[in-house]
Protein backbone atom coordinates (compact mmCIF):
# COMPACT_ATOMS: atom_id res chain seq x y z
CA UNK A 1 0.00 0.00 0.00
CA UNK A 2 1.41 3.39 -0.99
CA UNK A 3 0.78 6.07 1.56
CA UNK A 4 1.95 9.31 3.13
CA UNK A 5 1.45 9.69 6.86
CA UNK A 6 2.31 12.28 9.49
CA UNK A 7 2.00 13.03 13.14
CA UNK A 8 2.46 16.17 15.22
CA UNK A 9 3.95 16.30 18.69
CA UNK A 10 3.67 19.54 20.64
CA UNK A 11 7.03 19.52 22.40
CA UNK A 12 6.17 22.58 24.49
CA UNK A 13 3.28 20.71 26.13
CA UNK A 14 4.70 17.20 25.81
CA UNK A 15 1.65 15.78 24.03
CA UNK A 16 0.24 15.08 20.57
CA UNK A 17 -1.34 17.98 18.68
CA UNK A 18 -4.89 16.89 17.88
CA UNK A 19 -7.48 18.53 15.61
CA UNK A 20 -4.89 20.14 13.31
CA UNK A 21 -5.88 20.39 9.65
CA UNK A 22 -3.23 18.87 7.38
CA UNK A 23 -3.34 19.37 3.59
CA UNK A 24 -1.29 17.50 0.96
CA UNK A 25 -0.49 18.94 -2.50
CA UNK A 26 1.61 17.66 -5.39
CA UNK A 27 3.54 19.94 -7.73
CA UNK A 28 2.38 19.53 -11.30
CA UNK A 29 4.63 19.76 -14.36
CA UNK A 30 3.47 23.33 -15.06
CA UNK A 31 4.45 24.39 -11.51
CA UNK A 32 0.90 24.56 -10.16
CA UNK A 33 -0.19 22.57 -7.13
CA UNK A 34 -2.77 19.81 -7.16
CA UNK A 35 -4.74 19.07 -3.99
CA UNK A 36 -4.24 15.41 -3.14
CA UNK A 37 -5.84 15.10 0.28
CA UNK A 38 -6.82 16.80 3.50
CA UNK A 39 -7.25 15.34 6.98
CA UNK A 40 -7.42 16.41 10.62
CA UNK A 41 -5.06 14.89 13.17
CA UNK A 42 -6.66 12.42 15.55
CA UNK A 43 -6.39 12.40 19.36
CA UNK A 44 -2.88 10.94 19.03
CA UNK A 45 -1.82 13.74 16.65
CA UNK A 46 -1.74 11.38 13.66
CA UNK A 47 -2.96 11.25 10.09
CA UNK A 48 -2.32 7.68 9.02
CA UNK A 49 -2.93 8.30 5.33
CA UNK A 50 -2.98 11.74 3.71
CA UNK A 51 -2.94 10.15 0.29
CA UNK A 52 -6.31 8.79 -0.88
CA UNK A 53 -6.23 5.19 -2.08
CA UNK A 54 -7.91 6.12 -5.39
CA UNK A 55 -5.15 8.61 -6.38
CA UNK A 56 -1.90 7.06 -7.61
CA UNK A 57 1.21 7.91 -5.59
CA UNK A 58 3.68 9.07 -8.21
CA UNK A 59 7.21 10.41 -7.93
CA UNK A 60 7.61 14.16 -7.65
CA UNK A 61 7.50 17.09 -5.28
CA UNK A 62 4.86 17.24 -2.57
CA UNK A 63 3.90 19.73 0.12
CA UNK A 64 2.28 19.14 3.49
CA UNK A 65 0.70 22.22 5.05
CA UNK A 66 -0.12 22.15 8.76
CA UNK A 67 -2.68 24.77 9.85
CA UNK A 68 -1.07 25.50 13.22
CA UNK A 69 -2.65 28.82 14.22
CA UNK A 70 -6.06 27.37 15.22
CA UNK A 71 -4.28 24.67 17.23
CA UNK A 72 -2.13 27.17 19.14
CA UNK A 73 -5.19 29.32 19.83
CA UNK A 74 -7.03 26.25 21.17
CA UNK A 75 -4.25 25.56 23.71
CA UNK A 76 -4.00 29.23 24.68
CA UNK A 77 -0.58 30.16 23.30
CA UNK A 78 0.62 32.60 20.67
CA UNK A 79 2.85 31.40 17.88
CA UNK A 80 4.78 33.17 15.17
CA UNK A 81 3.74 30.43 12.70
CA UNK A 82 0.18 30.68 11.35
CA UNK A 83 0.98 27.57 9.30
CA UNK A 84 3.94 25.31 8.55
CA UNK A 85 4.61 23.87 5.13
CA UNK A 86 7.05 21.05 4.45
CA UNK A 87 8.22 20.34 0.90
CA UNK A 88 9.59 16.88 0.08
CA UNK A 89 10.26 14.54 -2.84
CA UNK A 90 8.87 11.09 -3.45
CA UNK A 91 10.64 8.55 -5.63
CA UNK A 92 9.04 5.53 -7.25
CA UNK A 93 10.59 3.30 -4.62
CA UNK A 94 8.82 5.07 -1.72
CA UNK A 95 5.89 2.89 -0.69
CA UNK A 96 5.32 4.63 2.64
CA UNK A 97 6.62 8.04 3.56
CA UNK A 98 6.15 9.34 7.11
CA UNK A 99 6.76 13.07 7.68
CA UNK A 100 6.50 13.94 11.41
CA UNK A 101 6.36 17.46 12.82
CA UNK A 102 7.74 18.46 16.22
CA UNK A 103 6.00 21.71 17.12
CA UNK A 104 6.35 24.53 19.62
CA UNK A 105 5.04 28.12 19.53
CA UNK A 106 8.42 29.48 18.41
CA UNK A 107 9.95 26.68 16.41
CA UNK A 108 9.51 23.37 14.65
CA UNK A 109 11.48 20.52 13.16
CA UNK A 110 10.76 17.62 10.86
CA UNK A 111 12.49 14.48 9.67
CA UNK A 112 11.88 11.39 7.61
CA UNK A 113 10.15 9.00 9.95
CA UNK A 114 9.39 5.31 9.74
Amino acid sequence: MNRISTHILDISLGKPASAVEVVLHRKEQDGSRRLIGSRVTDADGRCSNLHPFDVPLISGEYFIRFETQPYHQSVGVQSIYPFIEIAFRISESDLHLHIPLLLSPNGYTTYRGT
